[in-house]
């Protein structure tokens, strides 16, 4: 059987991690963090800024998987899934819920991060009811060459153990007098390396990265991801995962991970905060725009629905404006003639683009 030459630690890692250099990039992160926190509360729906960074996260997050999709085919296939999509489009979506999921179950939970709840993001995720490894033989390889750079734990009841400890670490804040931030470093860490699940690790790993950071009230919703840091640092981010794997655990190769999570927490909410304060100014723009325009029309719900629908289509301002189907179609076309929104056709429906919201979704992705 393959065995590892990695033994997991015991949590937290018996190294230091607070040294000089950790406790300036974490006060640099913090900063970061708070400064998101803060803003992002402005925002007067947080159902928004929820609905439209998880689809953004999905995409990125699939990325690191080398799941790719387009802005356009995401949207289409979020507003029309009786139509037929990609498999790319598909998981991405399947992903997007998942995060729906870790969040209702962690809030419904008084703030715990469950096994089980892991899990049921799992099986979304992958469409499948099993839960954590059983059968032995799973090996990491290297993406390029194929070369295995890692054996995870193989054995089932030692899976359990592991899974059990770690949810233990996460959820007994007494039990680890560390910062947050360091902690979620080692939390990803040691998820990615007990690799608990056939597969899906890596997005179920990222999922939980975010999850913790509300938990532990860094943010007071998910908004924070790492994804695209790591699709952008792909090399870095394995590296130094199985530095600390190569060297079992030396303070130095720890230490490295932690400024990695840290320089990422740090960057990454320097771009959610240009991305939040985007659709901050877009939202009060559309907002007077529409009471100076189309006053009869303006609504707050009807401003929501613009922001959190990208991609809108009338059964969407139905629902939101509790108003008749000629009601919402009337109003989204004369939104698209006003050039609030760009009405689209596709087969026998109409959909409606909030194209300045997805211009900066583009250029958080790079232009995909």
């Amino acid at each position: 059987m393959l065995k590892s030459a990695y033994t997991l630690p015991t949590l937290p890692p018996a190294v230091e991690l607070e040294t000089v250099a950790i406790l300036k990039a974490l006060a640099r992160a913090n900063r970061a963090l708070a400064e998101l926190k803060g803003r992002a509360a402005i925002i007067p729906n947080q159902g928004i800024l929820i609905d439209t960074l998880a689809m953004q996260e999905a995409k990125a997050s699939s990325e690191v998987e080398n799941i790719v999709t387009t802005q356009d085919e995401l949207f289409q296939a979020d507003i029309f899934p009786e139509n037929p999509q990609s498999p790319a489009a598909k998981e991405v979506a399947l992903y997007r819920d998942a995060i729906k999921v870790g969040l209702t179950r962690m809030r419904a939970n008084s703030g715990i991060i469950a096994n089980n709840t892991l899990i049921e993001m799992f099986q979304l995720l992958k469409r499948r009811d099993d839960s954590f490894r059983v059968t032995p033989g799973t090996a990491l390889k290297h993406d390029r060459t194929g070369e295995i750079v890692y054996v995870p734990p193989q054995d089932a009841n030692e899976i359990i153990v592991l899974m059990t400890a770690l949810e233990r670490f996460i959820n007994q804040d007494e039990a680890c007098t560390l910062d947050p931030l360091i902690k979620m470093a080692i939390i990803h860490h040691q998820f990615e390396s007990i690799h608990p699940f056939p597969d899906g690790n890596g997005r179920i790993g990222r999922i939980l990265n975010v999850l913790y950071l509300t938990r532990a009230g860094l943010l007071e919703i998910p908004i924070l991801y790492l994804s695209r840091h790591i699709t952008q640092t792909k090399d870095d981010y394995y590296r130094l995962l199985q530095r600390v794997r190569d060297t079992n655990g030396i303070q130095g190769a720890w230490e490295e991970w932690v400024l990695y999570m840290l320089e990422a927490v740090a960057g990454t909410a320097q771009t959610t905060l240009g991305l939040v304060e985007g659709v901050r100014r877009q939202m009060a723009d559309v907002k007077r725009r529409l009471r100076d325009e189309l006053p009869k029309l303006y609504s707050q719900d009807l401003l929501n629905n613009l922001f959190r629908h990208p991609y809108t289509r009338i059964e969407y301002v139905m629902n939101d404006l509790n108003v008749t189907r000629q009601t919402a179609a009337k109003c989204l076309d004369t939104l698209a003639q006003h050039g609030f929104v760009e009405k689209h056709k596709t087969g026998r429906n109409n959909y409606y683009i909030n194209v300045d919201l997805v211009r900066l979704f583009l250029h958080l992705s790079g232009g995909r």
